[in-house]
């Protein structure tokens, strides 16, 4: 799973599994201050948030998910268990 989600930090992210859903959740808030004369006081708010939840299959190793966060990319690796992934065609020889 890639989410692109630039100007945030990674200390900003929440990744968790509760029930066999993923939760991916980012939260930042910024306030900003700027004087314009001895009169007058500017600030500036900014606030963004986002949560988005993913059912995952039996097939999933839950306790392997990886998290990386790169250049504005939030990346996830959800590894399948051995057993799911599919096995090679293999000929069978008749005899």
């Amino acid at each position: 799973v890639e989410m692109a989600v630039p100007g945030m930090k990674k200390e900003d992210f929440k990744v968790e599994i509760d029930n066999g859903s993923l939760i991916i959740q980012a939260e930042k808030n910024f306030e900003q201050e700027h004087e314009s004369n001895e009169n007058c006081i500017r600030r500036e708010f900014s606030y963004s948030a986002f949560r988005r939840s993913f059912d995952l299959p039996n097939t999933v190793e839950s306790e392997k998910i990886e998290a990386s966060y790169l250049d504005g990319i939030l990346k996830l690796i959800i590894p399948k268990r051995e057993e799911a992934r599919q096995k090679p065609v293999r000929t069978i020889q008749i005899s």
